[in-house]
């Protein structure tokens, strides 16, 4: 599959030393009942390419608003995000969604499964949008890696809530994405069906060298990863990750 490169942006860099992201001077603002509240400050960090990365801070301390404007979903009130050399904070809304359905994976806390579709179908879908072929193979070995070779036709409402997981994370790694962007992928998950899924994610990060860039409230996972990110009162601090 080509590519996809926005027109009058400079192709990125690959070299393997290169960072996947690079945040210089974030600052992100929201407009309250005609005030101007400041969610985060200031932030600059760089990630490299293949690290797993957790993003940890309480409740409205902007973790889930770093995660979108990361992925591209929104933009910055001012500073800079580059994604695999591509500066999508200076691209338009169309451009960032191209950009993302080719070198971006999410991964929801609430699923985002399409209800009508099987579990295959759910994982073939972004696939098929990319006009890829086989389509069909990549995802039924996708959800046997994730352990739902028995249930590719099933519908998200025949599946339990760590199945359907397992099925949003099949179909985040179909279309081989630079980074994986995961939004509390534990939270709605009981203990065991969360570390299992945590075994999953750490497992594909290392196999496949996807970046991994999760924001949760689940210390034991967010130890698993390579490094940590802490946020409070809209600053950003690097944080030591447990081996």
């Amino acid at each position: 599959m080509t590519d996809y490169q926005p027109h009058g942006v400079e192709a990125p860099q690959t070299s393997e030393t290169s960072g996947i992201l690079s945040v210089s001077g974030l600052t992100h603002r929201v407009g309250l009942d005609g005030e101007s509240i400041t969610i985060l400050k200031d932030v600059t960090f760089r990630i490299d390419r293949g690290e797993s990365v957790a993003i940890v801070g309480r409740s409205g301390s902007g973790k889930t608003t770093l995660l979108g404007l990361l992925a591209g979903l929104d933009t910055p009130s001012q500073g800079c995000i580059e994604l695999d050399g591509q500066a999508i904070s200076e691209l338009g809304e169309d451009q960032r969604a191209q950009l993302r359905a080719q070198r971006v994976g999410f991964i929801f806390q609430s699923f985002q499964l399409l209800p009508a579709l099987t579990a295959l179908e759910n994982v073939m879908l972004p696939l098929e949008l990319a006009g890829q072929k086989g389509a069909g193979d990549k995802a039924r070995e996708l959800l046997e890696r994730v352990g739902l070779g028995q249930r590719l036709r099933h519908t998200p409402r025949q599946l339990s809530g760590g199945e359907q997981q397992r099925v949003a994370i099949a179909r985040a790694f179909a279309s081989n994405p630079s980074v994986l962007f995961a939004d509390e992928p534990t939270g709605n998950l009981d203990n065991r069906t969360g570390e299992t899924v945590s075994d999953l994610l750490m497992a594909l990060n290392r196999e496949q060298g996807t970046t991994l860039v999760m924001v949760t409230h689940d210390e034991h996972l967010a130890s698993r990863c390579q490094r940590r990110l802490a946020i409070e009162a809209g600053v950003v601090t690097e944080m030591g990750a447990e081996s």
